[in-house]
């Protein structure tokens, strides 16, 4: 599995190419930043962007790609633009046919370090020891790209199964289709409501009492 992580920005959008199956020795491609200007105008900028991962998609095919989910913050300008940058990402891969999957910074910090709340310190040098090498990637974007790629190879096969699962469950057949049917209200083995009275002893005819003889004759 070859997954090209983005960390969305529009000053450093970060980008990094991972490849390998999880439980495996994973191997990392490349790994780089897309930078834009911070005084061009906005649509430059996010032209720069498109530019820069379509770059990346030509250079590595990845079958996946990773995407940080974007989280409302208090610096709205900033939440902005990292909307914007993921939204080119997802762009770029759904015009090519390639699938999507978003990670939020708290799955790819549990899926590398073992917690949600790992620091980025943290998260550098746990990329660092799972892909062997030299160094930390820099800056912290590309760093956090190469982990959301790695995230998603870890996660992917789980997801697969879940996906699976609930598939299987849609197209088991509707609900009760295996059980007894319902009669309208029936008792009996008809199937039909017996009349009023049903339970009684059923009337006879005459014809079957005991027959009459005629007094003072003999046989």
């Amino acid at each position: 599995m070859r997954v090209l992580g983005v960390d969305p920005g529009l000053t450093r959008c970060g980008v990094g190419v991972v490849e390998g199956v999880a439980g495996r020795p994973l191997t990392m491609l490349g790994v780089g930043v897309v930078r834009t200007p911070a005084d061009a105008e906005l649509g430059d900028r996010l032209v720069a962007v498109e530019r820069g991962i379509e770059a990346w998609l030509d250079e590595y095919s990845p079958g996946y790609v990773a995407v940080e989910r974007v989280f409302a913050q208090h610096n709205v300008r900033t939440v902005m633009g990292t909307a914007q940058a993921s939204a080119i990402a997802m762009l770029c891969a759904a015009r090519r046919g390639i699938p999507v999957a978003l990670h939020t910074p708290s799955e790819v910090k549990a899926a590398v370090t073992g917690s949600g709340r790992a620091e980025k310190a943290q998260v550098g040098a746990m990329v660092t020891r799972l892909l062997r090498l030299d160094a930390p990637p820099k800056p912290a974007d590309a760093a956090d790209a190469l982990a959301l790629a790695i995230c998603h190879i870890w996660r992917a096969p789980a997801q697969n199964r879940l996906q699976q699962a609930v598939a299987a469950h849609r197209t088991s057949g509707a609900p009760g289709a295996s059980g007894t049917p319902r009669t309208s209200g029936a008792t009996g083995t008809s199937g039909t409501a017996p009349a009023p009275g049903a339970s009684a002893a059923p009337r006879t005819s005459g014809a079957s009492r005991a027959p009459r003889t005629l007094k003072g004759r003999t046989a």
